[in-house]
């Protein structure tokens, strides 16, 4: 294994370009998928099963049709990509990012650039309403961000073509933030937007954040609290919504040609999403200090282990060379006790010499001796008695010779070695430094 560092940002007008924690989750995210050392298919190799870190945070944006979501992505993005208007534009799930191009995906290119949400083709249908659309736009921290932009959601008669309701819940509990724009022209108190808000309450309530969408809209002020005060009523009827702390911020897309005495609250959006963002840095730098820390302990009880089943071969193959040795050895010795008896101490002195034949005769005339010793009438069951005796050593030998795991061979040792140093040396460090590049964009120099 080459102890080769993982590819950093070689291109320096990308480095310039791109922010500090997008470059913190490229630079983790590389740990993870590099080809050649990177930690996923390290822990592979040892039977651990990680997930690389994502580069973005996932916003899915949900409502009833025309409360703005589509307009939000774009005013957020500064760029027109998703269509507008008071009829249903967005039919389907719409996944929005960053890239180096301007390309419009369809369903299966979609899941191959978010293999992750592969699931969605559990339910039926949806994979005809999928698509992705990636815009080179770097305003904001929209090259942290995919937004999901979900179907419009109507109560009545409307038949959507897959279960809409599943997979909104699906994504909703994929997602790092689900903003619920609620449209104060009549349509806020749409009862399939409220069953899968209820439902995504109870599943990841901590992600759901409510928005008045054009808010600018609505009136005067008196009739923005009177659609509040509504919808704030609609919610409370539900056990799975009715909790303290709620809030609705009131947000609108701010136009230079129609000034607006409202209070516009979109800026808190943008400062949700950095904080998120901000949030997943941490958990990424975390996770990887927390894979790190895995993979070197399966090492260390990977090397434990194979010590633990090396003394433990050992001692079974000790066992089963005993066993084999006796039932090979013993009846030699039964038999060649006959055999030299049949011969005089002289003859053999010729044929073996006089040293060898005393110790002949000291082994093989201790089996005379036991054989003389057994009555006539019970030599028969003896001789088959220690033939299931010596059968028997013969079996214990190859019982013991089948114990004990497979041991790692040099090679793997040296591997697991070379993962081990690979990461305490390089993956650490770097996360170390990765980390401390991070807080020096928002610590004072002193406090580091």
């Amino acid at each position: 294994m080459s102890g080769r560092k993982p590819r950093s940002v070689a291109n320096p007008l990308e480095a310039a370009i791109t922010t500090p924690s997008e470059r913190i989750l490229k630079e983790c995210n590389s740990l993870y998928v590099d080809n050649e050392n990177g930690l996923v298919k390290i822990a592979s190799s040892l039977g651990v099963r990680l997930l690389p870190p994502r580069k973005k945070i996932i916003v899915m944006i949900m409502g009833n049709h025309s409360a703005g979501k589509s307009s939000f992505i774009n005013w957020y993005a500064e760029e027109h990509i998703q269509k507008t208007g008071v009829a249903i534009e967005t039919q389907g799930f719409t996944f929005i990012t960053s890239g180096r191009k301007r390309e419009s995906l369809t369903g299966n290119a979609t899941l191959h650039l978010y293999p992750h949400f592969r699931p969605l083709l559990e339910f039926k249908g949806v994979m005809d309403y999928l698509s992705a659309e990636i815009s080179t736009s770097k305003q904001k921290k929209f090259s942290l961000v995919t937004f999901v932009d979900t179907p419009g959601l109507v109560d009545g008669d409307m038949i959507y073509p897959f279960d809409v309701n599943s997979a909104i819940t699906w994504l909703g509990e994929q997602s790092d933030l689900i903003f619920v724009f609620f449209d104060p022209m009549g349509q806020a108190l749409c009862k399939r937007t409220l069953n899968i808000v209820e439902n995504l309450s109870e599943k990841c309530g901590d992600k759901l954040l409510f928005y008045l969408s054009k808010a600018d809209e609505a009136g005067r002020e008196t009739d923005r609290q009177r659609v509040m005060m509504q919808i704030v009523q609609e919610l409370c009827r539900r056990p799975g919504l009715n909790k303290c702390g709620f809030e609705m911020p009131t947000i609108y897309i701010p136009n230079p040609q129609k000034p607006s005495r409202c209070v516009n609250q979109i800026d808190g959006v943008c400062q949700t999403i950095e904080k998120t963002i901000n949030q997943a840095v941490q958990k990424t730098l975390d996770q990887l200090e927390k894979d790190c820390d895995l993979i070197c302990s399966t090492i260390s009880s990977r090397l434990e282990q194979d010590r633990a089943d090396v003394t433990y071969i050992k001692s079974v193959r000790l066992h089963s060379f005993v066993c084999g040795a006796l039932g090979v050895f013993l009846p030699l010795l039964f038999i060649l006790s006959f055999i030299v008896h049949t011969f005089s101490n002289e003859q053999l002195d010729e044929l073996l010499g006089e040293r060898l034949t005393r110790t002949l005769f000291v082994f093989t005339g201790v089996v005379m001796y036991l054989w003389d010793w057994i009555p006539e009438d019970g030599q028969v069951v003896f001789v088959i008695m220690f033939g299931a005796f010596c059968y028997l050593l013969l079996c214990l030998a190859k019982y013991f010779a089948g114990q004990g795991n497979k041991t790692l061979t040099k090679k793997e040792k040296r591997t697991m070695a070379a993962y081990n140093d690979y990461i305490q040396d390089i993956v650490k460090t770097k996360k170390g430094k990765l980390y401390e590049w991070y807080l020096q964009q928002c610590a004072a120099e002193y406090d580091l």
